[in-house]
């Protein structure tokens, strides 16, 4: 039986909107390959995307269809709300398989008997579970078939959230609010990076007096030092200094729900030009966020961030939000929506975005971000922590 994170008519609703885009995109059939597609159209929640996987939804079959490793299909039983008829599993001589077989071998057999074999089927052909051998296998088993990307379909599916999936990124809001605060207190000089990651991932696990935190889609990111500017690096061994900026991205995890918070600390007495890039870009973010509501598009909220700190001299290059919530590894963002110039997704309630504004140079870095709920009168931020430069 699934684990009460949803009721059951809330999976109904969310495979109802994603047939009507097949009924529209006129496909027989779709292969959902990413992890968190396949939680938010059953419920699965596994560690077992690292092996071949899949749901397929096709507009006819009543519920969508879990296909996955043999030992993985009491997971499915577990925590997905699919009857037994569509728990499909592939022998273990399918991994990593010496004799020639694959599990979309297995996945093409269960096209033909829901009977899409020569229909036009959508596959998530840039998610980041689906091989290049995943396609080549398909296409040798099914030669009828006419293939689509449908990459991005159930990503647009999932973008405005449901009461329910609000209520967990609240509480991974809370999450990332006592995360982040753990880190920046462990931080001083002296103090080894991976202590102070391993204080964040206690407080993101151990979440809050009411509710305990999962593993996040990304590890807490902390550059450093002189790299500030390269937001991506994750700890090291090195202690930290005396004159170093130190960067925090992290997020809260609430039964795969996210909200993802940034903020920037220094360790002794920062320059002034650090002081004064923080003050413009919690300016530029709070401009962003005023801008913010349903009917506008990505692109305004972006120019309002764009114009205010072009008063400062100031310029960046990058997109500055994307739409986000439910994930697993590698990514929590859902890689349809960005806020970013030509982007012209018109912003509707009950949206969710990651606003991270950050100033990249080779000189310095800043980052303070927000994530926010779109709702009738604005952008509702979902944590509650100081907007500004911190220090160590």
């Amino acid at each position: 039986m699934a684990r009460d994170i949803f009721d059951e008519t809330e999976y109904e609703r969310r495979v109802d909107r994603t047939k009507e885009r097949l009924r529209e995109e006129d496909l027989d059939a779709i292969v959902v390959a990413d992890p968190a597609n396949m939680n938010y159209l059953t419920g699965y929640d596994g560690w077992s995307f690292y092996v071949h996987q899949a749901v397929i939804v096709t507009p006819d079959h009543e519920e969508p269809v879990w296909v996955g490793r043999e030992m993985d299909a009491n997971g499915a039983r577990a925590t997905s709300y699919l009857s037994e008829p569509n728990i499909l599993s592939y022998s273990d001589d399918h991994v990593h398989s010496p004799y020639d077989l694959h599990p979309m071998d297995y996945v093409a057999g269960i096209l033909e008997d829901l009977e899409v074999a020569d229909g036009r089927i959508g596959l998530e052909m840039d998610a980041s579970y689906f091989t290049a051998k995943s396609y080549t296998r398909l296409q040798e088993n099914l030669p009828d078939a006419e293939f689509e990307d449908t990459t991005l379909l159930v990503g647009w599916v999932r973008i405005k959230k449901s009461e329910r999936e609000l209520e967990y990124m609240r509480e991974a809001a809370r999450i990332s609010e006592n995360a982040m605060q753990a880190g920046l207190d462990a931080i001083e000089a002296g103090v080894p990076e991976y202590e102070v990651a391993a204080e964040i991932y206690d407080a993101l696990i151990t979440g809050t007096d009411e509710f305990g935190g999962d593993y996040p889609s990304i590890v807490p990111l902390m550059p450093s030092g002189d790299h500030t500017g390269t937001p991506h690096l994750t700890w090291t061994d090195r202690p930290f200094e005396d004159g170093d900026p130190v960067i925090i991205e992290l997020s809260g995890c609430r039964h795969r729900y996210h909200s993802p918070l940034a903020r920037t600390t220094f360790v002794g007495d920062p320059p002034a030009e650090l002081e004064e890039t923080a003050d413009i870009v919690v300016e530029g973010l709070e401009a962003a966020l005023d801008a913010a509501e349903p009917g506008v598009t990505c692109e305004s909220v972006e120019k309002a961030w764009r114009d205010t700190i072009a008063q400062y001299g100031l310029e960046k290059e990058d997109r500055i939000g994307y739409s986000m919530g439910l994930g697993y590894p590698p990514d929590w963002g859902e890689h349809t929506a960005s806020i970013r110039p030509g982007d012209e997704t018109v912003l509707e309630e009950d949206m969710t975005f990651h606003m991270i504004p950050g100033i990249w140079t080779d000189e310095i870095g800043m980052e303070i971000s927000e994530t926010f709920h779109v709702t009738s009168d604005g952008a509702e931020t979902l944590a509650d922590f100081p907007r500004r430069l911190f220090t160590a």
